[in-house]
C-alpha cells in the first residue's frame, strides 16, 4: 500500500519503535555474554547468523533478484563505517553503564542533522536545529559526562556516534533505488567477513557454547530486525526527521539497566528525557508539515 506523503514520517516513527526494541534487546544480550566473547567475536557471530536469516528470507520469498552488485563500492564504504561504529559500541557496553553508552551514542542524530544538508541535500530548518539542541541537552543532563577524566568507554561510545551518523547518511543514499533486502544482504555478509578477520587476527577465537549460543542468536535476530526497521524508516522520511526518534531509547535503556543490572536511575533522567521527547515531537511535527523528499538532492 502506498503511503500518503503526509503520513510517511509517522509510519517511519513506527518502524523506529521496532528498531529501538531490537537495539535494546541486543544490548541486554551483549551484557549477558560479557567476558566470554570479545567484541569482534560478537560482531562475527551476529553477522553470520544475520546473513543466514537474510538468505533464507530471500529464497523463501523468491527475492533473490533483489540482491544487486551494481552499487557494491557504496556498500563497502558504508560497512567499513558501520563495522567501526559497531566495534566501538559493543566494546563500550562492556565498560560503562548502559544509559551512559546510549546517551553518548545519541549525539549521532546531532551529526545527522548537521551533516544531512551536505551529504543528502536536505534542508536544515530552524525547527530541526532546535530539536537537535533539545535532544543534545537532554543527553548531557542524563549522562553527566566527566570531561576532566574521560574513560575509554566514554570515548568509544562517542566515536561510535560519529560512525553511526555516517552509516545512517550512507544508508539513506542507498535507499534511493536499492532494495532493502540487498542492503541487508551486503551488510551481514561484509560484517561477517570483517568480524571473522578481526577476531582471528586480534585474539584467540572462542567458539559459541550452549550457554552463549542463545544470546548470540538473539543478537543476530535483533541486529537484522533493527537494521530492517531503521532502513525502512529512512526510505520513508528524511534522515534528519527519522533518526532523532531514536532518542527514546535513552530512558528505556536506563530503566532496563536499573532492573537487570542495578544501575541507579538519577532524578536527572526524567528532566533529560522530557527534553529528548520534546525534541522528537518537534521533529515529527516538522516532518508531517513538509512534503516528503523536499530539499533532497536526487542521485
Amino acid at each position: 500500500m502506498i503511503q500518503h506523503p503526509s503520513n510517511r514520517p509517522l509510519v517511519a516513527a513506527f518502524w523506529m519503535i521496532g528498531a529501538i526494541a531490537a537495539f535494546t534487546a541486543m544490548a541486554i544480550a551483549t551484557r549477558q555474554i560479557k567476558g566470554v566473547h570479545d567484541t569482534f567475536e560478537i560482531l562475527a557471530y551476529r553477522s553470520m547468523i544475520g546473513w543466514v536469516i537474510v538468505v533464507t528470507l530471500a529464497l523463501a520469498l523468491g527475492k533473490r533478484s533483489d540482491i544487486r552488485t551494481d552499487r557494491l563500492p557504496s556498500h563497502v564504504v558504508r560497512n567499513i563505517f558501520h563495522f567501526s561504529g559497531q566495534s566501538l559500541w559493543f566494546w563500550a557496553i562492556t565498560l560503562i553503564p548502559l544509559a551512559q553508552v546510549f546517551a553518548l551514542e545519541f549525539t549521532s542524530p546531532i551529526w545527522v542533522i548537521l551533516l544531512s544538508p551536505l551529504v543528502l541535500g536536505e534542508t536544515l530548518t530552524r525547527r530541526k536545529l532546535v530539536a537537535a539542541a533539545l535532544g543534545f541537552a537532554g543527553v548531557l543532563i542524563v549522562a553527566q559526562p566527566n570531561f576532566n577524566h574521560i574513560e575509554p568507554g566514554v570515548l568509544a561510545a562517542a566515536g561510535a556516534a560519529f560512525f553511526f551518523a555516517s552509516t545512517n547518511l550512507m544508508t539513506k543514499l542507498l535507499t534511493k533505488g536499492e532494495p532493502i533486502l540487498s542492503i541487508l544482504f551486503w551488510l551481514t555478509l561484509m560484517q561477517a567477513v570483517m568480524g571473522t578477520v578481526a577476531m582471528t587476527v586480534f585474539g584467540t577465537v572462542t567458539l559459541p557454547t550452549l550457554a552463549t549460543l542463545p544470546w548470540l542468536v538473539l543478537i543476530g535476530i535483533s541486529g537484522i530486525t533493527a537494521h530492517f526497521s531503521l532502513t525502512t524508516a529512512l526510505s520513508l522520511a528524511p534522515a534528519s526527521t527519522v533518526v532523532p526518534v531514536d532518542f527514546a531509547r535513552l530512558p528505556i535503556i536506563a530503566v532496563v539497566g536499573a532492573l537487570f543490572y542495578a544501575e541507579p536511575i538519577q532524578p536527572s533522567l526524567f528532566a533529560g528525557a522530557a527534553l529528548i521527547f520534546l525534541g522528537i515531537w518537534l521533529t515529527l511535527r516538522g516532518g508531517t508539515s513538509a512534503p516528503q523528499g523536499s530539499g533532497v538532492t536526487k542521485p
